[in-house]
């Protein structure tokens, strides 16, 4: 009886424990690790992990490294039994040190849903990095004033509408003859002040920059994995110039002054109406919306692109890109890889999935399974999105992660003050530049 008694009791605990580790394998199961690199937004992620879990059971562990860590910590994770499914990089040099921990994405939901197929990271027909957020940028107009522009009766150009302007010869036209009749419009100067203050001129030595370097990039067939493009010429110096000198002729503000000025006071003089064009992104309207004694309207405000007499012009679009891509470990099992691109294709299809990205990220999205419905509430997101979903457009790239230093900038910008006040030569300011190219890329 008592060897009964203990036959039953141990047949009971073994039905338990059983019991208990299948009910914890559908529990567990498949775990997702997502390391996060930017701490303000780690809450967010955790809350999207919880809701994934709610509706699929799966679990989605986020960790956030500390400010100013995330190249550390994602290269100590990377080896060990925590490594992290999902990661970030953002672009050529993340390829380099990474590639050996980069799946192939060119069959995920994910890039298959992908507006622009451009805008991955790909080598060699393969997708190692999807955009998770995209953005824009360009010359940032105010409606009005334009319109009242075109309306004027003795207006010099033949234009009517800003829908007309596709060509830098155009654009030209078009602002010169605005800043003659500045007075009759109600404004300063047709461009807002060019930021060449030290640390507020990246507009110019980053983002101006990126076409002619993009134009050589292309025309060399130079792929977007390309860690260290050390061949640079400026080849495309002259079209630079062009629309540098365009904004420093027709400006709110003198030459000599242009040192002192910083991005948030050409900002304010959009806001205030006192110019009719900025070249910014998509990342302005807030600066623009919350000014005090903002005077623009959101209906009022549009992207130009950044005409220069690049070859094209009349399909050319605005810089849409990102410094932002979703990676999968390639070293991950397939159980976690497959769990892994159901978590992002999640995030990004599912009702629940882009609310979160609308509401609680901001991001723009740059995938079809988005609606209008889905944009946020920004007018120049919403023309980053135009931008993307018109036929026959090419928008250009963002290639300036391809820049060698942050000093080369620092040096360019800094030539570029000295230029606009007439302390050297542009012909020196390109010299100078080609030097510092071939001494960083070393």
């Amino acid at each position: 009886m008592k060897r009964s008694l203990s036959l039953l009791l141990a047949l009971i605990t073994l039905l338990f424990s059983l019991t208990a580790l299948t009910a914890c394998g559908k529990r567990d199961g498949v775990t997702v690790r997502y390391l996060n690199f930017k701490p303000e937004v780690a809450a967010k992620y955790e809350a999207i992990a919880k809701a994934y879990e709610k509706e699929t059971g799966v679990r989605v562990v986020v960790e956030t490294a500390a400010a100013n860590t995330y190249e550390q910590t994602l290269l100590s994770k990377l080896p060990t039994r925590d490594a992290p499914t999902v990661f970030q990089i953002n672009g050529p040099k993340s390829y380099s040190a990474y590639k050996d921990y980069l799946a192939d994405l060119s069959a995920t939901e994910l890039y298959r849903h992908l507006a622009d197929p451009s805008l991955a990271l790909s080598k060699d027909g393969k997708v190692y990095g999807v955009p998770y957020v995209v953005e824009g940028y360009g010359i940032i107009y105010n409606k009005k004033i334009m319109d009242r522009y075109f309306a004027l009766p003795g207006k010099a150009t033949p234009y009517s509408d800003v829908s007309q302007i596709k060509s830098f010869d155009a654009l030209s036209a078009v602002v010169w003859d605005m800043q003659k009749n500045k007075a009759s419009l109600g404004i300063d100067g047709v461009f807002a002040a060019t930021s060449l203050k030290s640390g507020e001129d990246w507009r110019w030595q980053t983002h101006l920059f990126n076409l002619p370097l993009t134009y050589e990039m292309e025309e060399k067939d130079v792929d977007m994995t390309a860690a260290d493009y050390t061949d640079f010429t400026f080849k495309y110096s002259e079209n630079f110039k062009k629309l540098f000198d365009l904004y420093l002729n027709n400006s709110t503000t003198a030459r000599a002054a242009l040192g002192t000025k910083t991005v948030a006071d050409s900002m304010a003089e959009f806001a205030l109406e006192k110019c009719a064009m900025v070249q910014n992104g998509s990342w302005a309207y807030a600066q623009i919306a919350t000014e005090s004694g903002n005077k623009v309207a959101s209906e009022d405000v549009g992207f130009l692109p950044l005409y220069m007499g690049g070859a094209e012009e009349s399909t050319q679009g605005i810089c849409i890109g990102t410094e932002n891509y979703y990676a999968i470990n390639q070293k991950a099992s397939a159980e976690e890889k497959a769990a892994a691109e159901a978590f992002l294709w999640w995030l990004y299809s599912s009702d629940t999935g882009k609310r979160f990205v609308r509401e609680e990220l901001g991001f723009i999205a740059p995938f079809d399974t988005f609606s209008e419905n889905d944009i946020p509430n920004d007018p120049l997101a919403r023309e980053v999105l135009r931008y993307m979903r018109a036929d026959g457009v090419k928008n250009l790239p963002w290639r300036f992660a391809a820049i060698p230093s942050l000093r080369l900038k620092e040096d360019f910008g800094a030539s570029l003050l000295a230029y606009a006040q007439g302390q050297k030569t542009f012909a020196a300011v390109v010299s100078d530049l080609k030097a510092a190219w071939q001494s960083e890329s070393k």
